[in-house]
Formats: C-alpha cells, sequence, structure tokens
C-alpha cells in the first residue's frame, strides 16, 4: 500500500508539470523557432517592424547581428538583427 499512496501523492505533481509544459513551454519554444528563422532570412528591401514600433526598410544586412534599417529618406540607423518583431513586406528573391 505505501507504493500506491507515494504514487498517488507524486501523481498531481507529474500532471501539473505536463499541463505547463503543453501550455507554455512547448508553444514558447516553437515561437522562437519561428522567430530565429524569421530573422535569418532578413534581407535588403524588406519592410520591417522593430520592437520598439519603429516601421522601415532595410538597406543593409551585416553579418555581427545587426542591420541597417532606413526609416525616412536620409535617415539609416543600425538595429541589432534580434529586435525586429514582424516583417511586414519580402523582396522577392533574386531569380538566378
Amino acid at each position: 500500500m505505501d507504493g500506491a499512496s507515494a504514487f498517488a501523492q507524486i501523481l498531481p505533481l507529474i500532471l501539473i508539470f505536463a499541463i505547463m509544459y503543453f501550455l507554455l513551454i512547448r508553444p514558447q519554444q516553437k515561437r522562437m523557432k519561428e522567430h530565429q528563422k524569421m530573422v535569418e532570412n532578413l534581407r535588403r528591401g524588406d519592410l520591417v517592424v522593430t520592437q520598439g514600433g519603429l516601421i522601415g526598410k532595410i538597406t543593409k544586412v551585416k553579418d555581427d547581428n545587426e542591420i541597417e534599417v532606413e526609416l525616412a529618406e536620409g535617415v539609416r540607423v543600425r538595429v541589432v538583427q534580434n529586435t525586429i518583431a514582424q516583417v511586414l513586406s519580402k523582396t522577392e528573391p533574386s531569380g538566378s
């Protein structure tokens, strides 16, 4: 009987962890993977929104995790790639 009662005490903890995994942890990991894929596929000409709410067009993608975004004509800022929240419009890949 002691084994069954010990299992009955641990079962609610196992169920709580399983629910937390499927409702919180797994969807968050999926969103992180999708965001990382989006950031990796950024290229010149894409219209993007930063996490700060700025909308601009990518003018240069640098190798060191940095991009240059043109907010208005002649106004360019350097932005860390991971701070891009959304891509509004993609440029077509060059057909070579």
